[in-house]
């Protein structure tokens, strides 16, 4: 294994890619009881067109999230989670637009552990009944989700911002679309994107890194096996299909979601970068200790629950904030306003220079946690970067570029403003 080592933030990395393409990263916490692995797939909601060996294939909307949940299902009616907890251990999944990851926590039986989660990922086993079955309980939870104002006001935003991209649709799918998923599509969809060279098994914890790659030859095999290739067929410009999209649900008071269309960054370590200056331009026009975030608040048009930030996607990218307010529009007209105000008169150096700390001491902060360092790792390595080089990122970033990118993002025709307005009101705006 390659082991790279990282001073400034005191902090280990072991690396290996086996025999059957799969990459292995180990970042040991001597000392440490807890333990935890991610295993994730590079593929996620938005990952609906693609090629296998030959053949294209269109799978219908919310199929990652139904893979996710049908994983846990081994031959002989084994109970994943029992087993796991049976050796004191939690486990649990997510999947996101771009990605889907299966993980647990332990402070003992870890190679046990480990052999399970590698063992039920890498194991389809797809009934008609048990697919039916879990069709009424998606759909249960599709009905939740749209009952959720939190849930509604973003995805309407997603569907004001963008014509085409994928992400316009729920990750959860729709009622209709998951009557469309069968044992064959799972079956299809796992064989494409649950291979050893699609996924990424990271380990943090006190635990010895050759111990971990031995377990992953003797559950996964070495063997490679051909791997599905994503098709990106959505065209995107810098337009948005709506200004404003509003919905009236039981909510105490109006809440929106508020977004600024970004181009795509790609992969790579100067994507990595354009991502961190877009977040510190996030942090410099609304965060907590900027000069519109006190404004805003000390004239009661936001409250504690303001909020907001970068949010990077495969194939697209958007800069966004949301709370609750009784004039949304006005949040907006400021933002835009000082927006324009920061890029034509620039940051004060002094200001500048605290905001880039107090972010990269943030990061640093953040990597005490096993669950938040392994799922960044992951995500990073998603988009060919190695996340433990953010500080020599974060210390060349320069001033210039924020005010650029709040120039080119922060206008009034790249944004898209989601308003939900209680039930018992008059919409917002007539």
């Amino acid at each position: 294994m390659i082991c790279e080592h990282y001073p400034e933030l005191d902090e280990t990395l072991y690396r290996e890619t086996l025999e059957n393409g799969l990459p292995v990263l180990v970042i040991p916490r001597k000392g440490f009881t807890k333990k935890i692995a991610y295993f994730v797939t590079d593929y996620g909601s938005i990952h609906r067109e693609f090629t296998l060996e030959g053949q294209e294939y269109h799978a219908p909307a919310g199929v990652a999230h139904f893979l996710e949940h049908k994983l846990f299902d081994l031959p002989g009616e084994r109970d994943v989670s029992a087993e796991f907890a049976s050796m004191g251990a939690s486990t649990n999944a997510f999947t996101s637009y771009d990605m889907t990851a299966y993980y647990f926590s332990c402070t003992e039986h870890f190679d046990d552990c480990l052999k399970l989660l590698l063992e039920f990922v890498s194991t389809p086993y797809f009934t008609e009944e048990s697919v039916a079955k879990e069709q009424g309980i998606i759909d249960q939870e599709i009905g939740m989700n749209e009952d959720a104002p939190d849930s509604r006001v973003f995805e309407n935003l997603m569907q004001a911002l963008y014509h085409a991209h994928p992400i316009r649709v729920p990750i959860l799918g729709t009622s209709a679309t998951i009557r469309e998923i069968t044992p064959q599509v799972l079956e299809t969809c796992h064989r494409a994107f649950y291979t050893p060279e699609n996924m990424l098994l990271c380990v943090i914890g006190d635990v010895e890194p050759e111990q971990v790659t031995k377990i992953a030859r003797q559950v996964l095999g070495t063997d490679r096996r051909p791997a599905g290739v994503k098709q990106y067929s959505w065209q995107e410009d810098m337009t948005r299909p709506k200004e404003e999209v509003r919905l009236s649900m039981e909510v105490a008071m109006p809440m929106f979601s508020l977004g600024f269309k970004c181009e795509s960054l790609g992969k790579g370590a100067q994507a990595i970068r354009e991502e961190m200056v877009a977040d510190l331009a996030a942090e410099a026009l609304f965060g907590e200790s900027s000069e519109l975030y006190l404004k805003l608040y000390e004239e009661g048009l936001i409250d504690s629950s303001f909020g907001g930030g970068f949010e990077t996607i495969d194939g697209c990218a958007m800069l966004l904030c949301s709370g609750d307010s009784d004039d949304p529009h006005a949040v907006r007209d400021a933002i835009i306003a000082q927006g324009e105000k920061l890029a034509a008169q620039g940051l004060e150096e002094d200001a500048f220079l605290r905001m880039k700390r107090s972010a990269l001491g943030r990061r640093i902060r953040g990597l005490d946690s096993f669950d938040a360092t392994c799922f960044r790792v992951c995500a990073y390595h998603f988009s060919d970067f190695d996340y433990f080089r953010f500080p020599e990122i974060y210390r060349d970033i320069q001033a210039k570029e924020i005010c650029d990118f709040l120039g080119r993002v922060v206008r009034a025709d790249r944004c898209s403003l989601s308003i939900i307005n209680p039930i018992s009101n008059n919409p917002i705006g007539g």
